[in-house]
């Protein structure tokens, strides 16, 4: 009688896990490598010296680190009011980003109308129109509106609503029991209460993950400025990173020091509410609240 012949350790299931794990992991490596490359040479360049930026070969790692020029390129503009701008737009946006768009989609995730899915495709067919096709035309309104030269054009359209992030709400609170509804509104809440110390705590979650994008959009937004802001005291810190560029010469330390600090935020914003963007992304989560 043959006896059965072990099996190589190739064949095992032990290592073609453990070769699968470690395969995986290289890719990821390799992917966050590809990905963090330019935000290490950015940090990198904003360290450095004028001549050691000009040398050739670059290196990787300055041969002195000059921390100095973080303060000397805030001093060389009033970034501390482009600062002071950027966070008023984005903080206005945000808010109103967050407050309109999840009562929109509270609408559409629990109030029976007629025409209701129709209007919804309507909405979210406006994601197809590309923002270049429209900039005409809201440049013309706004001039119209005498809005120009202010900051109206950057936040009044966060209060008009996103397709996107109406659907990312809706889907969120579709998960929600109708039940909890049904039961405020037998005890004489109407749908403005029912929406507001209901539905806003339930989806606290996708509302961080819509108040994440909106800041986010807001903060590095440079077309907007660009096409409505004229005044210097208006500017905003996007608009003011293009001070360190010249015609002849670009001041690349300056430039990379400062555009440190403008990403220093947003990263910040998201390492603290990682947790609630990542739960308010799985819009299965509805039911947790």
């Amino acid at each position: 009688m043959k006896t059965a012949l072990a099996p190589r350790f190739y064949e095992t299931k032990r290592f073609k896990e453990k070769a699968k794990g470690t395969a995986v992991t290289f890719l990821l490596l390799l992917g966050s490598i590809v990905v963090l490359a330019p935000l290490w040479w950015m940090i990198s360049t904003s360290l450095k010296s004028p001549e050691e930026i000009a040398q050739y070969p670059p290196t990787l790692i300055p041969n002195d680190f000059h921390f100095s020029n973080y303060m000397e390129a805030w001093r060389t503009a009033p970034f501390t009011r482009w600062a002071f701008n950027t966070f008023f737009i984005a903080a206005c946006g945000t808010l109103g980003s967050v407050l309109v768009n999840s009562l929109v989609a509270y609408s559409f995730a629990k109030i029976r109308f007629k025409g209701r899915n129709a209007l919804f495709v309507l909405v979210l067919s406006t994601m197809l129109i590309p923002g270049f096709v429209t900039m005409v035309p809201q440049y013309i309104l706004f001039s119209k509106l005498g809005w120009l030269n202010t900051y109206l054009p950057l936040i009044v359209p966060a209060f008009l609503g996103s397709a996107f992030f109406i659907f990312l709400l809706r889907q969120f609170m579709m998960t929600i029991p109708n039940e909890l509804i049904e039961a405020a509104y037998l005890d004489g809440a109407n749908h403005l209460q029912i929406w507001w110390h209901i539905m806003i705590p339930l989806t606290k979650p996708a509302l961080i993950t819509v108040a994440i994008f909106s800041f986010n959009g807001a903060w590095n937004d440079l077309l907007g400025p660009l096409l409505y802001i004229n005044d210097e005291n208006l500017y905003t810190l996007q608009i003011g990173l293009q001070t360190f560029k010249g015609t002849v010469q670009t001041q690349w330390h300056y430039l990379m020091a400062m555009s440190v600090t403008v990403l220093l935020p947003v990263v910040l914003l998201f390492f603290f509410f990682q947790r609630y963007f990542i739960e308010g992304s799985n819009i299965s989560s509805g039911t947790k609240g």
